[in-house]
């Protein structure tokens, strides 16, 4: 071989070898760039990469909200697998004097602006507030309503057994607004500490009638029936929601949020009983 085609030779073989480098390295390259390929990246899901909501989030709830809630609950976690919604519902005093005392929670819905007042004036909540639904008192009576009442009037009969919301929570200062822009006194056989507990004093047939949510009168199907009046509309209820200061998951909290805002949550709500604010 000359010395003229052995240096073409070596030309050649050293070209070679820089072309497949130039391409290892390419490679390369374009491996680590791809967010759905190697260790480095993270892999694209429903939420566009978003990183999978888990854990559990503690929502306290007006106990009117017990039955929606618990629905949307279930669809959460359902829509989050791997996430668990627990709820702790009563009455929104108790809730707020729980959360301001430490109890660990994510989310706060309550019956009134007044209660969640108590919370943000401890500076607990994160941020403002939001009003998500209203709901609107009316009368509880035995299936049937064997007492013929047909007015808020008609409960001051001292013939009837009638049972009312404390006045510290939501549902018994809504009836307390009632009675006064009616002008009528009413003392009830007792006093409950919310407003499923005064529904249940009907059920069980220990009270003719109760002043409750229409979301409850709603919820107990046959076991009672409502009437409507109209002293009702002087005594609406805002419920107001918000994620924790403190939330021990907050992420999630946020986003159970946003599902009952969301179209969705609002068409269980209403659903429910409850009206768009």
């Amino acid at each position: 071989m000359t010395r003229s085609a052995r240096r073409t030779r070596r030309t050649v073989q050293v070209v070679g070898a820089s072309a497949a480098a130039l391409l290892a390295l390419s490679a390369c390259s374009s491996s680590d760039s791809d967010p759905g390929s190697g260790s480095g990246g993270k892999s694209e899901g429903a939420a566009g990469g978003a990183e999978k909501l888990s854990g559990t989030v503690n929502v306290f709830a007006a106990a009117s909200l017990t039955e929606s809630f618990t629905a949307l609950g279930k669809t959460f976690e359902k829509e989050h697998p791997g996430t668990k919604v627990v709820f702790n519902f009563g009455g929104s005093d108790s809730l707020a004097a729980g959360i301001t005392s430490g109890a660990p929670a994510d989310v706060f819905a309550s019956a009134s602006p007044k209660t969640m007042k108590v919370v943000t004036d401890a500076d607990a909540a994160s941020g403002t507030p939001a009003t998500f639904v209203r709901n609107q008192l009316q009368i509880a009576t035995l299936p049937g309503n064997p007492d013929k009442i047909a007015s808020l009037k008609d409960l001051t009969d001292p013939g009837l057994k009638v049972v009312l919301c404390d006045k510290s929570v939501p549902c018994g200062a809504a009836a307390r607004k009632a009675l006064d822009a009616s002008g009528l006194k009413l003392t009830p056989v007792s006093y409950e500490e919310d407003v499923k507990s005064a529904l249940n004093k009907v059920v069980l047939k220990e009270a003719d009638a109760a002043l409750v949510y229409r979301t409850d009168v709603k919820s107990a199907r046959d076991k009672v029936e409502g009437v409507d009046f109209p002293e009702s509309a002087d005594a609406v209820n805002d419920y107001p929601i918000t994620l924790l200061k403190d939330a021990p998951n907050a992420e999630v909290g946020e986003a159970f949020i946003e599902l009952v805002r969301s179209a969705e949550g609002q068409k269980v709500l209403t659903e429910a009983g409850f009206t768009a604010p």
